[in-house]
């Protein structure tokens, strides 16, 4: 009987199969062309399990969205691939073949060890055109996926290591600034090929055998882990319910409606009551979905390692007839960005009726999707510009929320300043935190930001698909919401509000014109009057909150830079005695 691999040396091959996925995110991040991938971090590398396509390793910088997206997108190349050898990559960008939206582009490649198939290696990076009805690929509008841009299954881009002309040519011909694509596809490519040398070298020190070994060991016990974990929670059914603005196109409220049941050491997902298909860009494919919940859960037990076996005991029940299954040809371009954050938000609104002590209020809950495009008149060069933002995280039992925190689907930064204003003909007028947009709550949800951006020449065409304007993020146990995304853009002096609030698309944008944007704030957690008076004195000194807010919003009076105590006890007796009756 063969001895069980030693702790030691299982721990080093762990930490070197997480190495090989971190060194791909660096090299992908390093040499890409685009700020979006080599800025703002948006995309993902990782190794994946030679049959099902089952998730070994991802890098510790990958969004966490792409965590369940990259395993089904895996698996459709594996349906499909024949004749493999080495050298060959594959292309996909199809959501209904577990992607997202189109813009993520996967690149899915054999790898082989000592003449045999030994895994996969893929990566997701987000181009910041893939073609459709406006620049950047996020329309707000469109009523089928064809409008969203160039749909790709997956297909041998490279094939024995050299590279179909033909295949790019196809895509270069079907998006905008195809020119500037090339390096983005290169250093795609140039991170999976880092990743095979690393690799290489685990497996000539370990052995195919032992490492093998080391990959099914460490996918028991991520779902050991992850058991001992739900075991935390009481048996029972916990429901709870998020709402998308709208889908662009009828300007109604998307309900998620999700019941988890508790039972042993497993957790089941129901969101059959949810909304029904909509007509515009916010329905979600079930890969998408799947993902959500497990991020979601990832941030509720997140020092559980992530590979298949750590959401082994999540079962979700597939949601047919609603708009988190789309479908072809439902448009999907708000799914991942998007709808998977409100998903997430009902995931924590349900677990923390379960297990209040490790759940937090909302947070922000918005990628704020920005793109604008048109011609810089000064270079003759036409142009592109994503831009996301963050916004506040949801106060906690521990403390306040953070501020200007990334988006709960990933680890992504806001494109620096000087990035922007270097390669577009764009000038930030305006950058910082969004005072008073925290929810108020024992503790308080973090802010979001203000940001303000002019085009400085040129035409352009803005396009916007965000979400929690309608709503703000959910407090928490008393705590209040947080507050809404704000969005408008100022021309010719008027001021002009989208219908949707946070979403349309192919807005005219002239010389001079100027965005404005401001992102929700976390919802805040607990009682606000329970809130310790010399926090919110705190905060009122920073210039957080001004001396009415303190007192509407907390009943904490202030004077003179200090607590007034008497009137401070005497407000929240009244207030609390108001309350009751």
């Amino acid at each position: 009987m063969a001895q069980p691999i030693d702790p030691v040396t299982l721990s080093v091959i762990q930490n070197g199969l997480q190495q090989v996925c971190n060194e791909m995110d660096v090299a992908f991040a390093r040499s890409a062309f685009s700020p979006i991938i080599s800025e703002t971090h948006d995309r993902s590398d990782g190794i994946y399990h030679r049959d099902g396509g089952d998730l070994v390793a991802q890098g510790e910088d990958g969004l966490p969205i792409f965590v369940g997206t990259m395993q089904d997108s895996t698996r459709s190349v594996i349906e499909r691939a024949k004749d493999l050898v080495p050298g060959d990559l594959f292309i996909v960008n199809d959501p209904y073949l577990g992607g997202t939206h189109l813009m993520d582009v996967r690149f899915v490649k054999p790898f082989f060890y000592e003449g045999e198939l030994f895994c996969w290696l893929a990566n997701t990076g987000h181009w910041p055109d893939i073609g459709g009805a406006v620049p950047g690929g996020f329309s707000a509008n469109a009523t089928e996926v064809e409008q969203e841009g160039l749909r790709l299954p997956p297909v041998k881009l490279f094939k024995r290591g050299v590279m179909d002309e033909e295949i790019l040519s196809i895509i270069m011909s079907n998006i905008r600034i195809a020119d500037q694509r090339i390096g983005d596809i290169k250093a795609q490519a140039s991170a999976l090929a880092v990743g095979e040398r690393r690799l290489t070298e685990v497996l000539d020190r370990y052995g195919r055998d032992t490492v093998d070994e080391a990959i099914v060991e460490l996918r028991q016990r991520a779902a050991q882990q992850m058991r001992a974990k739900i075991a935390l929670i009481p048996d029972g059914t916990y429901e709870g319910e998020a709402f998308v603005d709208s889908d662009g196109v009828v300007d109604e409220p998307l309900r998620i409606a999700l019941k988890i049941r508790k039972q042993g050491t497993d957790l089941y997902f129901d969101l059959s009551e949810s909304s029904p298909p909509c007509m515009g860009p916010m329905n979600s494919v079930i890969s998408s979905t799947r993902s959500s919940i497990y991020l979601a859960v990832k941030h509720v037990f997140p020092d559980i390692p992530i590979n298949a076996g750590t959401f082994e005991p999540l079962h979700i029940e597939d949601p047919h007839g609603t708009f988190l299954y789309a479908v072809y040809p439902r448009p999907v371009s708000g799914c991942a960005a998007e709808v998977s954050q409100r998903i997430a938000e009902a995931v924590f609104a349900a677990l923390s009726k379960a297990i209040p002590d490790l759940l937090f209020a909302a947070p922000a809950g918005t990628s704020g999707n920005f793109s604008m495009g048109g011609l810089d008149p000064e270079t003759d060069r036409h142009f592109v510009c994503y831009l996301l933002s963050g916004g506040g995280y949801g106060g906690h039992p521990g403390g306040d929320g953070i501020s200007n925190g990334c988006s709960t689907i990933g680890i992504s930064k806001t494109t620096p300043v000087e990035v922007i204003e270097q390669r577009y003909p764009i000038l930030y007028e305006r950058y910082a935190l969004r005072e008073g947009s925290g929810g108020a709550g024992r503790t308080r949800g973090g802010f979001g930001v203000d940001y303000s951006v002019r085009l400085r020449r040129g035409e352009a065409r803005a396009s916007f698909v965000m979400d929690h304007g309608r709503f703000g993020p959910q407090g928490a146990f008393g705590g209040s919401d947080g507050g809404p995304n704000l969005l408008s853009v100022e021309r010719d002096g008027e001021r002009y509000v989208p219908p949707h609030l946070s979403k349309d698309q192919a807005v005219p944008i002239s010389a001079g014109d100027v965005v404005h944007v401001s992102t929700p704030g976390g919802g805040g957690y607990g009682n606000p009057l329970s809130r310790d008076p010399d926090l919110v004195l705190r905060d009122v000194t920073r210039g957080y909150y001004d001396i009415d807010q303190a007192a509407d919003l907390f009943g904490v009076i202030l004077e003179a830079g200090k607590v007034d105590r008497e009137a401070t006890d005497r407000n929240r007796r009244d207030r609390g005695q108001a309350a009751a009756e």
